[in-house]
């Protein structure tokens, strides 16, 4: 069992005891984040489902991003707080990106912006991790399902 999943069985526990629902929205993850919680036991108690918004149109039009960069704190502030609105989810996560191997807007490949909603309001966290995409999207991935967990403590 990897590392992730011992995590997400974890999350899935906490949420149940506390019986509080979690969403996901992401980008250079592509699902990443979704797919492990999902297979989480008892998923479907918790779990309420992700979007995944690639494009930054989809980001701007689906989840509220404002206009501007889409690698950056407004960014992950507005797709964390919109995911969570739309699915009715006490708690969310959000990741927005450049996993590379170019930069996107102006950022170096391994810029991350987290976004967290717990307790009614939203938190940003900026990251920068090594490697090539799928060492970036792991990254990421683990880093995301640590912050959910924090935030159930």
């Amino acid at each position: 069992m990897s590392r992730c999943d011992e995590r997400a069985e974890r999350i899935s526990v906490a949420a149940r005891d506390r019986q509080l629902t979690i969403a996901t929205a992401e980008s250079l993850t592509g699902g990443r984040i979704s797919a492990v919680l999902g297979a989480a036991p008892s998923s479907s108690e918790w779990y309420r489902g992700s979007i995944v918004a690639y494009a930054s149109s989809v980001k701007h039009g689906l989840l509220q991003v404002p206009d501007g960069p889409v690698v950056s704190e407004p960014s992950a502030r507005a797709m964390v707080t919109s995911v969570a609105e739309l699915l009715g989810a006490d708690l969310a996560v959000a990741v927005t990106g450049a996993g590379g191997p170019q930069s996107q807007d102006g950022q170096p490949p391994g810029t991350v912006w987290f976004g967290v909603f717990a307790d009614g309001s939203a938190r940003t966290e900026l990251r920068h991790f090594d490697g090539d995409p799928g060492d970036v999207v792991e990254a990421t991935t683990a880093h995301a399902l640590f912050l959910l967990e924090d935030a159930l403590r």
